[in-house]
């Protein structure tokens, strides 16, 4: 059985054929389109040229591929959340002052701060707000830090770089040094 990449090379290869035109020719004129939705993509492809949904799924999901990697942290401090990126670099500065083993971890909506388990989570969680969890089971909540979830058991809303305050990291020490 052919894996995915061979597949998709197959039907690359049978474009011509099976289309009318190469995979470069397709590009160019959904480029010329501005559409940026793979949905609206496929439907028109599927309605301007006939194409099956198949060509068309695989034309849609090439045109919108980026040949950068992502960055995770630059596409969350984008837009209206770039204005609290000082206080993200903040934290991210202290948490690597911690020790050497502190692994930052960025996944699409926050980044993972951890050691052998996780002791923390940066979220952006709003255009003015960053929501530092913390790992603090056990630790009573009160005043700015609140109960939050099952992975992070405390949370302190974050507005301005001040609020990134002694308080906040001697929290933050603590989650780092019970995660070993």
């Amino acid at each position: 059985m052919a894996t995915p990449e061979e597949q998709a090379a197959s039907m690359i290869a049978n474009l011509p054929d099976k289309t009318g035109k190469p995979l470069g020719e397709w590009l160019e004129l959904v480029g010329r389109t501005q559409l940026d939705k793979h949905g609206k993509i496929v439907i028109w492809l599927k309605a301007e040229y006939g194409i099956g949904h198949g060509f068309a799924n695989l034309i849609a999901a090439k045109a919108l591929e980026s040949d950068r990697p992502t960055d995770p942290v630059a596409d969350q401090y984008s837009g209206a959340k770039a204005a609290l990126k000082p206080i993200y670099d903040a934290i991210v500065a202290f948490a690597e002052g911690l020790g050497d083993d502190v692994e930052i971890a960025p996944k699409k909506a926050s980044v993972s701060l951890r050691r052998a388990k996780q002791f923390a989570l940066i979220t952006p969680a709003t255009k003015t707000r960053i929501d530092l969890g913390l790992a603090l089971k056990g630790e009573k909540a009160g005043g700015r830090l609140e109960t939050y979830n099952a992975m992070c058991s405390h949370r302190v809303r974050l507005q301005m770089l001040e609020d990134f305050d002694d308080d906040v990291k001697g929290w933050m020490h603590e989650a780092y040094s019970r995660a070993d």
